[in-house]
């Protein structure tokens, strides 16, 4: 495996760069479509239709500046340093549970008022990090059972375990997936991993059960958004309120939309129209073409990230890179899922879309560790060994561990 080399810092993937600004700047035109009529006839709002608009500028903004750092960073920091993220965002978690605010059915914000975070949020990169470092530090150890996987899954149990006492199931389910994709991608044992997703499964499944029948009311909730799921039409006014908005907000939209701005079920039909069912505002107003283009564009950037990830040198900045595709690629999955049906809702936000001031912070973070990882491919010529150097160095010193799946 080689290292990473030093000197001079490669430029940044350009067009990764772009799109990623291209998201978030179209995700600023849908959060003022999908509020603006909302907040204007609303005194909570002051009445003014750029409320939610201003907040999210205000989370672009400082999410920016920390991307633009980040990207600035070399990513090889991050193997020792991420422990200065990870340790705070594990105790803000651990508070939650004590001092946390409920909203929407979900102890999981620290703050006051309209103001607060959400540590779940944090933790999602924090994982990241924290694996890439482990899977590099124990290389092809971490193929064996006992000093390889066991101790991230009780790393990650635990966290997750923080997460389902607000409950989120939903972040908690986004954690489980992403860990899974980045300990796949360094290379661990495939047979371990699948009969321990199994095992793992059917555990949680128990003490789910278990919680309901000690205490039922935090959990009928979600058991009913599953009951929707599968027949969202036999509670329209109830459990199924929002799916079946949802559903009548895409089907409105048609094939090409009623235009930008000219939605009607955002108008007090479809609950938090700007947060987790934004897809459907696109969907009523921008119709099937501007949806379907919207999703290949979404997926022409998340190829490009991990393109991004594969160019890297050495082993920590692919498994980082890949997990951070892999995040957003699955928080989209599970948000438009439960859009249009095809999965229960759960909750999540769409990544560079929907409205959040954690949920921005921490995908342009992100992105600003993905960026500084494209920087190493993107290195100048004269900074990187050549050819005829990297094959002696790896004949007279074959490194022990070659990587994972994706090396």
């Amino acid at each position: 495996m080689n290292k990473p080399q030093t000197g001079p810092k490669g430029r940044p993937d350009f067009l990764l760069l772009v799109m990623t600004l291209v998201l978030v700047g179209f995700g600023l035109v849908m959060v003022f479509s999908a509020s603006s009529n909302i907040a204007v006839i609303d005194k909570r709002y002051n009445f003014d239709a750029l409320y939610f608009t201003k907040r999210q500028i205000v989370w672009v903004g400082l999410g920016t500046v920390i991307m633009l750092v980040l990207m600035n960073i070399r990513y090889q920091f991050f193997k020792k340093g991420f422990i200065l993220y990870f340790i705070p965002v594990l105790i803000l978690l651990a508070l939650v549970p004590f001092i946390g605010s409920e909203r929407y059915g979900a102890k999981s914000w620290l703050g006051y008022g309209s103001l607060g975070i959400q540590p779940t949020e944090f933790a999602k990169l924090a994982i990241i990090l924290y694996l890439g470092r482990l899977i590099t530090k124990k290389g092809e150890k971490f193929r064996d059972f006992k000093r390889g996987l066991l101790p991230v899954m009780i790393v990650v149990g635990f966290i997750c375990g923080l997460i389902m006492l607000q409950p989120d199931m939903g972040s908690a389910i986004i954690l489980a997936a992403c860990a899974a994709v980045i300990i796949i991608a360094g290379g661990s044992n495939l047979r371990q991993v699948f009969f321990s997703g199994i095992v793992v499964s059917t555990v949680v499944a128990l003490v789910i059960s278990l919680a309901y029948a000690i205490k039922p009311e935090p959990w009928q909730y979600r058991i009913d958004r599953f009951i929707s799921f599968m027949d969202p039409f036999h509670d329209p006014q109830g459990a199924s309120y929002q799916l079946v908005n949802s559903l009548y907000a895409l089907g409105h939209g048609g094939f090409l939309g009623v235009g930008l701005g000219n939605g009607i079920q955002k108008l007090h039909y479809l609950p938090l129209a700007y947060n987790d069912f934004i897809f459907a505002v696109i969907g009523e107003e921008l119709g099937f073409l501007g949806g379907a283009l919207f999703l290949l564009f979404y997926l022409a950037f998340l190829w490009r990230g991990l393109i991004v990830a594969l160019r890297c040198p050495d082993i920590y900045g692919t498994v980082v890179g890949v997990g951070i595709v892999g995040l957003f690629a699955i928080q989209a999955t599970i948000n438009i899922g439960g859009v249009i049906g095809a999965i229960p809702v759960t909750g999540i936000t769409l990544p560079f879309i929907s409205y959040g001031g954690s949920s921005m912070l921490v995908t342009l973070a992100s992105m600003g560790v993905l960026l500084s990882i494209s920087r190493e491919a993107n290195k100048p010529a004269q900074s990187k060994p050549s050819r005829f150097v990297r094959q002696q160095t790896t004949r007279e010193q074959p490194a022990p561990y070659r990587g994972g799946y994706f090396q």
